[in-house]
């Protein structure tokens, strides 16, 4: 065996390192809720005859993942009754968060939308709420659990257990619906009903991982001590009692600190890189909405939206997003960032396409193929560009920040995605899509230049 064979064969042990084959399981965790209150979720609310515009406005539903960051300094440090003390910080919030979206999904499992989507509509908010802080909470056990040079590895197989729940989530959901449907041509709510029951079993992997790994032990940084010390001081000349004191302190710590300093860092540069966040993935979140009711309208089965759409588009996001690694690995960032914007804008125009094409498999694989293809390069780069503007001192709430603020103003428009598609049709309705995907191409290329020069300064003052 030669010494270079050797050394990658080497290499490729630290998957088997304890934490990083944990992420597997916390990665399917993580990856199960999702689809279950959006995609799925849409299918199920179509079928039953629910009106497209209301669907668009559950869709609302997936705000709770744009808002997380409101709630991301409670989750970074605040103790739960008996569960930190048992589990530690980290655990007890996955604990907890898993727990709550297993009996979220139980409940909507036992809600027919036809009799009462009110309830439904409650507990698929209670889902999403808690998968948003068990998101907060898994990414901070992510970035804490491992050294430096493991993280790349916790990464990788949190995305493969991602992806692998996802399937489950979404063409896993609708086979084991199919399968329990005695008739394709009616709607019934019982094949549902098994289907997500099933969902909510499928937790237990999270529960289970959670209650056997480690808390991670991590040391209060520096940065984080001088903050809160010089926080401290601030407010000692406020002539407080001792505990309002040591209450505004760590409110300064928890909840304004890491903010302060993405902005300090930055500088006149903050307001352009959210901006950038923000809209970067309109494009498809916003388009994402209404393609579940566009397979069903277009008269796909179950079946065939969960092979194609699902599995063929799972399989293809992964080979973009190891084609995106690639790329930002070789042409920088940035420019892979401006790629992948305009491919996600521009596989949009298929679905154009595809509604003139009616009932065609052969179509809607090489659609849905091509759109998360780019996607998949788009949210490699995205990632790496977002990994690269936090701070670890703050990783967990300014992870959840970013995170918070690329999905409220898509999630939003996204919500009046049903009302378009009723007033002008699905072809104008995807053409529209791809143009909310120009002013992302103006805000990479503006964001590009700025940092070039602000390495090209940061050059001259060496």
């Amino acid at each position: 065996m030669s010494a270079a064979l050797a050394s990658w064969l080497h290499a490729f042990r630290i998957y088997t390192h304890p934490r990083v084959l944990g992420m597997l399981s916390l990665g399917f965790s993580a990856g199960l809720p999702l689809l279950l209150v959006m995609g799925t979720l849409s299918f199920w609310l179509r079928e039953a005859g629910i009106d497209r515009s209301t669907i668009g406005h559950l869709s609302w539903i997936g705000l709770a993942y744009g808002f997380k960051w409101m709630w991301s300094p409670l989750v970074d440090r605040l103790p739960l009754p008996l569960l930190t003390r048992l589990l530690g910080r980290r655990r007890a919030w996955l604990l907890l968060s898993q727990v709550a979206i297993a009996l979220a999904l139980v409940g909507i499992a036992t809600t027919d939308p036809l009799e009462n989507l009110t309830h439904m509509v409650f507990f698929a908010l209670a889902v999403a709420f808690a998968s948003a802080t068990q998101d907060i909470a898994l990414d901070a056990y992510r970035i804490e659990a491992v050294a430096p040079r493991l993280q790349g590895a916790m990464a990788a197989t949190y995305q493969a257990g991602y992806r692998l729940a996802m399937i489950l989530a979404s063409a896993g959901a609708l086979w084991i619906a199919a399968a329990a449907d005695l008739s394709e041509a009616t709607y019934e709510y019982a094949p549902w009903r098994i289907a997500y029951l099933t969902m909510a079993a499928c937790m237990a992997v999270g529960i289970v991982t959670t209650l056997i790994i480690r808390e991670p032990e991590v040391p209060i940084t520096r940065l984080i001590s001088e903050n809160e010390d010089r926080a401290r001081k601030t407010i000692a000349h406020w002539h407080l009692n001792s505990k309002l004191e040591q209450l505004f302190a760590w409110l300064y710590g928890a909840m304004i600190a890491p903010f302060r300093d993405f902005i300090v860092r930055h500088g006149g540069q903050a307001l352009l890189i959210l901006a950038l966040i923000a809209v970067y993935r309109i494009s498809d979140v916003v388009m994402g909405v209404m393609s579940n009711p566009f397979y069903v309208d277009m008269g796909y089965t179950k079946d065939e939206v969960a092979t194609v759409s699902k599995v063929y588009g799972v399989i293809m996001t992964i080979v973009g997003a190891a084609i995106g690694g690639v790329l930002t690995a070789k042409i920088g960032i940035m420019r892979t960032l401006f790629l992948g914007a305009v491919l996600s804008a521009a596989t949009n125009l298929l679905f154009v396409w595809l509604t003139g094409r009616g009932h065609d498999i052969t179509g809607l694989i090489f659609t849905i193929s091509a759109d998360n293809l780019s996607g998949g390069i788009a949210s490699s780069a995205f990632i790496a560009y977002l990994s690269g503007l936090t701070n670890s001192a703050y990783s967990a709430t300014q992870y959840a920040l970013f995170s918070s603020v690329m999905l409220l103003l898509p999630k939003f428009i996204a919500g009046f995605s049903g009302d378009f598609v009723d007033a002008y049709g699905y072809a104008s309705f995807f053409t529209g899509t791809a143009l909310l995907g120009l002013p992302v191409l103006i805000l990479v290329w503006l964001a590009g230049r700025a940092k070039f020069e602000a390495a090209e300064s940061s050059a001259r003052l060496e």
